[in-house]
């Protein structure tokens, strides 16, 4: 038995929270990833893992093993980036993920900046509107949009984006403006269900949030639709500012009912959080954090001006 090997793969198996998901994440057979942690539980006489048919929990004598194997991994981590130059100079690949819209406006020129003073480091970007799970998808650093759940990633905030409500002047000339949140009982609507329900938006915040029903003509699963749809005069859309700075600006949409939006969303960077970090790693933070920042205030002053 290759001990440090099925200690990765206990590690993987708790991280991911079920045998299957290790095995996906780590591209082995189920069958490899469930025998490598009995083998593991054989040679040192006690169970680690308590399995059932919908979760899987760590004993106590797996708990303080567990740990241990963190402790042990990290440590030869660190000794293989030392050995091989990494924290001599920042080099090697990361792996970036981001929203479709956001990566594509203000991620990539950041990132494309990055590359031209880091010519030893490769960046593998995936823009996607979903949650991209760092742990079981390899993925070094995100930019999230929204609350973040409690975990064990870290996070910096750099800045925040409005949502709003907007559509085109020439439905606006048709259907009138909506005053206040009810009137859109009225409206037709283009919803956008990454970001909102389709049968209800929610307006102001705390104690003062005030959620309404809204007829949805028209659900797609991607912002840059909506936004079409909104610009063609199929309905209202609610969607985030910097998604539709250029038809505001254009004069391709009007933003309605702006005095009753929710609160800001934040705009995170969030990692693992290893220790030490990589120094790619730590040089990428460095050198984004900074920039979005500059790029979300922005776009929440020209969404404030509008």
């Amino acid at each position: 038995m290759n001990r440090l090997d099925s200690m990765s793969i206990l590690v993987a198996v708790v991280d991911s929270g079920s045998l299957s998901a290790a095995a996906r994440r780590l591209g082995m057979p189920l069958a490899t990833v469930s025998r490598k942690v009995g083998e593991l539980e054989s040679h040192l006489k006690t169970r680690l893992i308590q399995r059932t048919t919908r979760q899987l929990s760590l004993t106590e004598a797996g708990a303080s093993y567990v740990a241990a194997c963190r402790r042990i991994l990290d440590e030869i981590a660190e000794a293989e980036r030392a050995a091989t130059g990494e924290y001599a100079s920042p080099k090697g690949e990361l792996v970036v993920t981001a929203p479709v819209v956001f990566g594509r406006l203000h991620v990539v020129p950041v990132v494309a900046e990055f590359l031209a003073h880091y010519p030893e480091i490769d960046v593998s970007l995936v823009l996607t509107d979903r949650v991209v799970h760092l742990m079981e998808e390899q993925a070094d650093v995100a930019i999230r949009i929204g609350e973040l759940p409690d975990s064990t990633l870290m996070a910096t905030r750099v800045g925040t984006v409005r949502r709003v409500v907007c559509a085109s002047p020439a439905y606006l000339a048709t259907h009138g403006v909506p005053v206040k949140p009810r009137d859109l009982a009225t409206h037709e609507c283009i919803t956008f269900e990454v970001l909102a329900s389709s049968r209800a938006w929610a307006f102001g915040s705390g104690r003062s949030e005030v959620s309404v029903p809204v007829h949805s003509r028209l659900a797609v699963n991607t912002a840059e639709a909506a936004i079409a749809a909104a610009m063609l005069g199929v309905g209202l859309v609610r969607v985030l500012s910097y998604q539709v700075a250029d038809a505001i600006r254009d004069n391709a949409l009007s933003v309605v009912l702006d005095t009753f939006e929710s609160a800001p969303l934040p705009v995170s960077l969030v990692h693992k959080g290893q220790t030490p970090l990589p120094l790619k790693l730590r040089a990428f933070l460095d050198f984004v954090a900074p920039r979005l920042r500059t790029r979300t205030a922005r776009i929440l002053e020209a969404a404030t001006t509008q």
